[in-house]
């Protein structure tokens, strides 16, 4: 039997959405201690996990069961069987509470791959690909989407988000809604909608009404995403959507007590000692577990941390250089 803890929540859910190169193991960390309900590995190759499983399931360890917050692992691919192969090795080997497909990623690589938006439009092997995960696991299966794709990068209008519209190159455009309808036999268990097209990428409004509609449609948890950068955004996601929860991205970069925020729905006045005491932390637990390499993946961090701050260019110029620990404790004194 699936175990499905997405139930279990007070509702707002409100979860650290995945990111490549930022959700890692120090990240999730401090978010789930800030308040973070679920935490989103980064995109995970099934392929990869096929062929070189000890390196690449170093992507998905925790720390200290992720400061408390419920674990998915999200992964990308193609090709089902390695699906399945990936799904019974992540719930032998790192245990988490689920896990996700993405069908939305916009990165050239991926796209090339035919993985990310890509399998989006490709709604049999896509069919095929959640089946074989749920066939293969007892753990919760989600997924994460875009509100449509298409091939050349131009979406319709969003009136005409309504079923799939040849476009003038002749290449065919998939919506949400065609994808959930091919999907509605597969026992998923969420969704989270980013609330933008393909061809928009992380820029533009949200479109809160489709998210509205897949809740309306969509029997298990919907999750809103996109562009959420304070609590009252997250207000008006789930006010206008009715949504579940929100998924928060780049909100979270150098502010992981947005998720304070959003529990306590108030702002949160942090100081310039205070940032960047929670920057140190960062680094500290950084080259606990990756040594020297995460100080120097700790960079766009700190970037992110002095963002707001008083002296930040001057900051940001010395952060980009930082070697060791030390440079980075001398630098914040």
């Amino acid at each position: 039997m699936t175990k499905n803890f997405w139930k279990k929540f007070n509702k707002p859910i409100i979860a650290l959405a995945p990111m490549a190169g930022i959700t890692d193991t120090s990240f999730r960390y401090l978010c789930g201690k800030s308040g973070a309900d679920v935490v989103y590995s980064e995109m995970v190759s099934a392929t990869a996990l096929v062929y070189d499983s000890e390196k690449t399931l170093e992507l998905m360890k925790s720390y200290k069961n992720n400061g408390g917050a419920k674990f998915v692992v999200q992964l990308f691919g193609n090709k089902p069987e390695h699906f399945a192969q990936a799904v019974k090795l992540i719930e032998k080997k790192i245990k988490p509470d689920g896990i996700d497909i993405n069908f939305g990623c916009p990165v050239a690589k991926i796209v090339k791959s035919g993985a990310g938006s890509a399998l989006f439009q490709d709604l049999d092997l896509a069919h095929e690909v959640i089946k074989a995960c749920i066939n293969n696991t007892s753990l919760p299966i989600s997924i994460k989407t875009r509100i449509s794709v298409n091939k050349s990068g131009i979406n319709p209008p969003r009136s005409r988000l309504s079923g799939s519209t040849p476009t003038e190159e002749g290449n065919l455009t998939v919506d949400i809604f065609q994808f959930l309808e091919r999907m509605k036999d597969l026992d998923i268990k969420a969704i989270m909608v980013h609330g933008r097209t393909l061809a928009q990428g992380f820029n533009g409004e949200i479109d809160f009404e489709v998210i509205k509609k897949v809740k309306e449609i969509f029997k298990g948890i919907v999750i809103a995403n996109g562009g959420i950068k304070n609590y009252l955004e997250a207000q008006e996601a789930i006010e206008r959507t009715g949504a579940d929860g929100v998924g928060i991205g780049q909100g979270a970069c150098g502010r992981p007590w947005i998720f304070i925020e959003l529990k306590k729905n108030k702002e949160i006045k942090i100081s310039k000692k205070e940032a960047l005491t929670m920057a140190f932390k960062h680094a500290k637990l950084m080259q606990k577990l990756k040594g020297d390499a995460g100080i120097r993946e700790m960079r766009k961090h700190l970037c992110w941390y002095v963002k707001s701050l008083s002296g930040a260019s001057e900051l940001r110029q010395k952060f980009v250089q930082v070697e060791k620990l030390l440079d980075i404790k001398k630098l914040v004194k």
